[in-house]
């Protein structure tokens, strides 16, 4: 893997590999073989909860950015996580089915989600957030949520 950001506040530390681009709410995009693999960021998945389901669109649907991508299920919410970009669904991460908690044990690795045939990565990968950039959101986030939860 790549070079890793990272922080620790209280007893949680997140990390963010520097080989993807990020979307503001926490999807990962990694450009494989002209495919693009998304996935939940570590942040993301350790603020959500152990993963119990995962509710995935079909492999050759067509889908434009800001459509529902798939749903995860925790003890604590349920989330419905849009596409960052368009795209048709070439390839599910058959591991979801049957071990969706990898999401939680590895993110960035064994934990992805799904593979996108991307409509124009070139335009899309404008609109999403540097390592850097998403490294400094959630930092602001979870020091904000940190200084809520004392208030």
């Amino acid at each position: 893997m790549s070079e890793v950001l990272e922080f620790t506040l209280e007893k949680f530390t997140f990390k963010v590999p520097t080989d993807r681009l990020y979307s503001s709410e926490g999807l990962w995009a990694l450009e494989r073989d002209a495919k693009i693999r998304i996935g939940l960021s570590d942040y993301l998945q350790q603020h959500s909860g152990d993963i119990a389901f995962v509710d995935l669109q079909p492999s050759g649907k067509q889908v434009g950015a800001g459509e529902l991508l798939f749903s995860i299920e925790t003890i604590k919410v349920t989330l419905d996580l849009t596409t960052p970009l368009p795209g048709v669904i070439s390839r599910l991460n058959p591991a979801m089915e049957l071990s969706p908690e990898k999401i939680n044990s590895d993110p960035y690795g064994e934990g992805w989600v799904c593979e996108l045939d991307p409509a124009d990565w070139e335009a899309a990968r404008q609109n999403l957030l540097t390592p850097e950039a998403y490294f400094d959101k959630i930092q602001l986030d979870a020091a904000k949520e940190l200084e809520e939860d004392a208030g």
